[in-house]
């Protein structure tokens, strides 16, 4: 076998990279390759269209094997295994121990608890993790950041009680104050010296952690890969320093600290954006001199982004958290939460929360994706992605070391200025469609309605019962407003008018530009919720106004070629009569003509959506 196949590649003349690109550049028939072909992210470095063998030749990334330091290949050796997480918010404990219950019945291995501070009590503990065996699933509890430590001390005390060999125990409890100043703009200074006592209250529980990293929240602020990463890593040294400050070895201070990550649909870079998460973490601890390696590794939880949920069209919501899963598990995180499809209008929904459930379940027990270790090892592509988010986000993480550290950063308003810069840039970008939210400002689904859906308020900034309008807020915070919240605003605003337009697709002249503009017009028009009516062709634009005014249109878009807009546009113009807004489909070389004649509607591809759809709407809806 081994023969037959050096003798069938021996029939193949080896191309070299040269030789690619000049084929490239005769297909490109004169077009700059670097403007064409090369791809410039918004982390600042440049992708190629192809790479090969030679682009591995100067990286480190390929140096060391699953489960050795740098832990870039990951932080196991055997398999790929996650947890596959849930979290409940506790309005009842009876009511949320029954739903944990279920759910470790129905797939999930981990499990998150949101509890409301006022309720803790060891009676309130018991009763919640009744019936729970902590050794077989991991636990996570989140609640009011001052009452953490009495948290920890009542599960210390319960575990005790249990008679649970502690040390197989593997959990989290939420501290992460410096997430307050990022979300709340909150001054958390005096909360920072309880990570060391929550630290030692936990120390019988080893694999428990209990300082958090919520780069999650940056994510969901709309910020950039590198910078969730550079600054996630910086958030995390912040609390290393503060925790060996305080006198903790760094062996122990590195092991209770969790990272939890977003998940943006960006497939490839979101798994190289892991792999670099590991490598670099582990860099920065062993600047500390641990006396074991372990304490390099990092352990990331990973949740679904919030910045790209929908409320229209949601099912589609599907497979953006599919493929954001997919690239997470494929990097070898820790624990994946996959958020429900309607989470932006609805809460509690079991069929969501199910779907939610089976998605992980369908990558682990049918794709066999827990089976294998660092499946995009010695991918020319990835493995260069995975060096060029790193170098990125090492050059940020050192910037923020240069200006103080995190939390001064943040107190400061830097880091929620950067990623706030961050996510307007990608709202203009959905706006322009440069950035795609399928089923919201492309390709529609022309016949939905809201029918009573509405994007649910945001939760209050704590569990102890205090609302947001409590709080102090002396520094800056994030905008976490979702990136299609502008157009659900603006079309939610068309079917509350009670008035919903008709666009009616006035066809004439060469078949396949008339077809293309009039999908491309069906597709603009109905972001805003518009009725849109196709056609398949007129042989004069009487006809087609005269069949428009019968529908009722109140937006006449003609739909033909460059060329002939010259002849038609300004006839059908003048054959409405006023009678319903005219738009013409394109930008033609006789646009100066054409609003000289009184036509001051044109959508084409350089339009901004959204911009454009708001004038229409201050002039149809009134």
């Amino acid at each position: 076998m081994a023969d037959s196949k050096e003798r069938l590649f021996s029939d193949f003349a080896p191309v070299s990279t040269q030789e690619w690109l000049d084929k490239i550049n005769v297909d490109l028939k004169g077009a700059d390759f670097e403007k064409k072909l090369v791809w410039k992210t918004n982390e600042g470095f440049k992708v190629k269209p192809f790479y090969r063998k030679e682009d591995l030749e100067n990286l480190k990334t390929t140096d060391a094997l699953p489960g050795e330091y740098p832990y870039l290949r990951g932080t196991k050796k055997s398999d790929n295994t996650w947890y596959i997480r849930q979290d409940i918010v506790v309005s009842n404990v009876n009511e949320a121990n029954a739903k944990a219950l279920d759910l470790l019945m129905k797939g999930v291995d981990s499990l998150g608890f949101r509890i409301n501070a006022k309720e803790l009590s060891p009676e309130f503990i018991k009763n919640l993790l009744a019936g729970i065996h902590a050794e077989a699933v991991e636990l996570n509890f989140y609640t009011c950041q001052g009452h953490t430590q009495e948290l920890a001390k009542l599960l210390v005390a319960y575990y005790k009680e249990q008679g649970y060999n502690l040390a197989n125990l593997v959990g989290y409890i939420h501290f992460d104050p410096m997430e307050k100043t990022l979300a709340k703009g909150k001054d958390v200074k005096a909360l920072l010296p309880q990570a060391k006592e929550i630290v030692e209250v936990l120390s019988e529980l080893p694999g428990y952690r209990c300082i958090g990293v919520s780069a999650l929240t940056l994510n969901n602020a709309g910020s950039y890969i590198a910078q969730e990463l550079g600054y996630a890593l910086a958030w995390g040294n912040e609390y290393l320093q503060l925790l060996t400050a305080a006198g903790l070895p760094v062996d122990v201070a590195a092991k209770k600290i969790k990272f939890n990550f977003g998940i943006s649909s960006n497939y490839f870079m979101e798994i190289a954006k892991f792999r670099a998460a590991r490598m670099l973490w582990a860099n920065i601890v062993k600047a500390y001199a641990p006396q074991c390696d372990c304490a390099c590794k990092m352990v990331a939880h990973a949740e679904t982004s919030n910045f790209n949920l929908t409320l229209f069209d949601a099912h589609v919501n599907l497979l953006r958290t599919q493929t954001e899963a997919m690239s997470a598990a494929l990097a070898g995180v820790h624990s994946i939460t996959v958020l429900p499809y309607n989470k932006v209008y609805a809460e509690g929904d079991e069929f969501a929360e199910r779907i939610a459930r089976n998605q992980q379940l369908l990558l682990k027990e049918e794709c066999h994706f827990n089976k294998v270790v660092d499946p995009a090892a010695g991918s020319y592509y990835i493995e260069n992605l995975t060096a060029s988010i790193a170098q990125e986000a090492w050059k940020l993480f050192l910037q923020v070391e240069d200006e103080g550290g995190f939390l001064a950063a943040a107190e400061a308003g830097k880091i929620q200025a950067a990623i706030n810069e961050s996510g307007k840039a990608r709202h203009i970008a959905v706006a322009k469609r440069k950035e795609i939210l399928l089923g919201t400002n492309q390709y529609p689904n022309f016949t939905e309605l809201a029918d009573g859906k509405t994007p649910l308020a945001a939760h209050a900034c704590c569990k102890s019962g205090h609302a947001a309008t409590q709080c102090a807020h002396p520094y800056a915070t994030l905008d976490n407003t979702r990136a299609a919240a502008d157009f659900e605003a603006l079309r939610l605003a068309t079917e509350a008018s009670g008035k919903r337009p008709k666009a009616f697709m006035l066809t004439i002249g060469n078949l396949a530009m008339r077809q293309a503009r009039a999908q491309f017009s069906c597709n603009f028009l109905a972001c805003a919720g518009y009725e849109v009516i196709d056609n398949l062709g007129f042989p004069t634009v009487d006809e087609g106004i005269e069949a428009a005014m019968k529908a009722g249109a109140d937006i006449v878009v003609l739909c033909s070629s460059d060329d002939e807009y010259a002849e038609y546009a300004v006839p059908a113009y003048q054959a409405l009569d006023g009678r319903a807004m005219f738009i013409v489909a394109g930008a033609p070389a006789c646009m100066d003509e054409l609003k000289a004649a009184g036509i001051e509607n044109f959508i084409h591809v350089r339009c901004d959506v959204l911009e454009t759809l708001k004038e229409y709407n201050a002039k149809l809806l009134k």
